[in-house]
């Protein structure tokens, strides 16, 4: 059974953190190979799992140490059909790595959770294509279809809530939406922003996050940035007004101010200055006044996330 699908803790404003670029961590840092930048297939056995564990095993003891909550989410960003069949998963063991990652998430709960430290566990979610490059285009009604069985597995788990991670256009997080909301579950929308501070596609943040809205009832518990700098998008944050800027809660920054194009040409990993980034995150607070969910993206570790808690409250 769930602890908060009813009740998102993270709603009532206290500072949560989640993690920061698993994908570039285990492969960077760890040295793990990772085919199709996939962190499910690292659940496959026990060597896996161990490393999935070491990973997010110092973010939760940066959690307690800032008297934070912390949001886990399952390493099940590329566990989708297209991505699965690539790595020949069939679609029951697809299945079971997605419930896979949610239990091995909730051992962790059950170990670091306190009543200073909720530990909220959510079931991620990956576009169908990727996730710089608006690919394989769907309605928002393919997109409910195809993202259906992922997200019927997370509710039949013990997940409290589902992230769609760097959705880069409007129609697939759309489907997403409306899919988390026929299995009951609660459902986060974070997208991807390019130099410009727009998605890929060329339309606003803004606009994004009303059609999303206007096109679900506004169901989304909240909305995220992820995969873009600070340096990307704040100036078109700070001369924006109105009712959409407080539903954005969540914010996943790259380390590297290098565009998507450049890091996926990089042979090394741009990790950025951890403390200019906690510094921005700072700055963002007056913007964005519902802002108090805080992790990384491309490049970051916990390093980044130690300083964004170190500096954000700070003044």
């Amino acid at each position: 059974m769930s602890n908060y699908r009813k009740n998102l803790p993270q709603l009532t404003g206290r500072t949560f953190i989640t993690d920061g670029g698993q994908e570039t961590t285990l492969i960077f840092h760890d040295g793990i190979e990772l085919p199709e930048f996939a962190g499910f297939t690292l659940l496959k056995d026990a060597r896996g799992r161990r490393a999935l564990l070491r990973y997010y095993r110092p973010y939760l003891e940066i959690a307690a140490q800032h008297g934070m909550g912390m949001i886990l989410e399952s390493p099940t960003w590329r566990s989708n059909p297209d991505w699965g069949t690539k790595l020949g998963y069939s679609e029951k063991a697809l299945s079971d790595i997605n419930m896979a990652g949610i239990d091995l998430i909730e051992d962790l709960r059950t170990l670091f959770e306190t009543d200073s430290t909720p530990v909220v566990v959510s079931g991620c979610v990956g576009p169908r294509g990727d996730g710089y490059i608006p690919s394989a285009l769907m309605t928002a009604q393919e997109a409910e279809s195809y993202h259906r069985a992922q997200i019927e597995v997370f509710a039949a788990s013990t997940a409290d809530m589902v992230t769609a991670l760097t959705m880069n256009y409007v129609e697939e997080a759309i489907g997403i939406v409306n899919a988390a909301t026929a299995c009951n579950m609660p459902v986060v929308i974070s997208f991807t922003l390019e130099t410009d501070g727009n998605l890929p596609t060329g339309q606003t943040l803004q606009a994004a996050v009303e059609a999303t809205d206007a096109a679900t009832g506004s169901a989304p518990a909240y909305y995220m940035i992820n995969c873009a700098h600070p340096a990307h998008f704040s100036h078109t944050l700070y001369s924006q007004d109105g009712a959409w800027l407080s539903r954005l809660r969540g914010l996943r920054a790259n380390a590297s101010q290098l565009s998507h194009a450049e890091l996926n040409e990089a042979l090394t990993l741009d990790a950025g200055d951890p403390i200019q980034l906690g510094q921005q995150y700072h700055a963002l607070r007056s913007t964005l006044t519902e802002l108090n969910v805080l992790g990384g993206c491309c490049g970051t570790d916990h390093r980044h996330v130690n300083e964004i808690c170190k500096a954000w409250h700070h003044e």
